[in-house]
């Protein structure tokens, strides 16, 4: 395939900026096997699930990766933690290759090197400097600064295990109640952790989409839910992914692809699985996901559960009947 081949035109008035007043009101595109398409509101998910699937969800929790300041100069400067490499040290992006202290509010909290590094100088006051002085990392598309709000709505109502630079964006869409709503119909929910970093959302650049690589980016997952998605599928029940990265953690590891560092009832390791059109899942069933920018890894994943040509027809409807895209927009559910 060729990364043309997901190609699309979305008006840029389409790519939300913020959220809908209530995480559960977003409109819901039910995706049916046979082509047909409903067009519900999210809380109306329970409609579609059946007593006895398992639902999956991601806990990953985003930290407020993106902090501006000032280099020693004067000048502007802002960084992106992408990764802690060791106690108050961490893997940045930034413009440029500087070196001194990062300056916020004139204090000097940490030092960078050749804008490839960042040091905290106290590594047991790092956790409190970032979110004291760290924004929550919004897309590149949401053009406005991000604020207080953002820590609470570019977070999902369940998130748990720090990590991620980017949010589990499917799961931005449940409350706690909807949640319990779907226990109550006896739906089988289960959380899996993958920490979401830059891979997921690296363009495909390369012409063959076969010439893409993924980064590694770490997960965990107990141990009784892969004997539970084997219970779940023998009694002809569905596997219900929430989100792309969720699909990752699992088929990353059922399938092979992945690098285990410990496996003691809880299973960690990292994946750089690049699920694309060709692979046979081997767990998931079913799909909840956003709507995802042209020639993207999501999008292309998005696709073996719907089909190319019939997701990109399907996302066409979309546009047409003003749903909203992207990591703060409207939501899709791939039966």
């Amino acid at each position: 395939m060729k990364a043309a081949d997901y190609d699309f035109y979305l008006p840029e008035g389409l790519i939300a900026e913020r959220p809908a007043d209530m995480r559960d009101d977003s409109r819901l595109l039910v995706l049916h096997r046979d082509g047909r398409a409903e067009h519900r509101r999210f809380a109306e998910l329970p409609l579609f699930l059946l007593a006895g699937d398992m639902l999956v969800l991601n806990k990953t929790k985003v930290f407020p990766a993106r902090i501006e300041g000032r280099k020693k100069g004067g000048g502007r400067i802002e960084v992106l933690l992408v990764r802690e490499v060791s106690a108050g040290t961490w893997e940045i992006l930034t413009r440029g290759r500087y070196s001194g202290p990062l300056l916020v509010s004139g204090v000097p909290i940490a030092d960078v090197y050749e804008g490839k590094t960042l040091r905290f100088p106290d590594p047991a006051a790092a956790g409190r400097l970032i979110w004291q002085f760290g924004m929550m990392p919004l897309p590149p598309y949401i053009r406005r600064r991000p604020d207080e709000f953002d820590k609470e709505r570019y977070q999902t109502v369940y998130a748990e295990t720090e990590g991620s630079i980017a949010a589990p964006t499917a799961g931005l869409h449940f409350t706690r109640g909807l949640i319990e709503d779907l226990r109550c119909r006896s739906v089988l929910i289960r959380y899996v952790t993958l920490h979401v970093g830059t891979g997921t959302f690296r363009p495909v650049k390369a012409d063959d989409v076969d010439d893409h690589t993924m980064d590694p980016e770490s997960f965990e997952i107990d141990r009784r839910i892969i004997d539970d998605i084997g219970k779940v599928k023998a009694r002809g029940n569905r596997i219900v992914a929430v989100g792309t990265t969720t699909t990752r953690a699992i088929e990353g590891f059922l399938s092979g692809r992945s690098e285990i560092s410990r496996d003691d009832g809880t299973i960690r390791g990292t994946t750089d699985i690049f699920i694309r059109e060709g692979y046979r899942p081997r767990a998931i069933d079913s799909l909840i996901t956003n709507f995802h920018l042209p020639r993207s890894t999501p999008l292309m994943l998005t696709s073996v559960f719907a089909g190319r040509e019939r997701l990109l027809r399907t996302y066409q409807s979309a546009i047409s009947m003003g749903y909203r895209f992207f990591s703060y927009g409207d939501a899709m559910l791939v039966l």
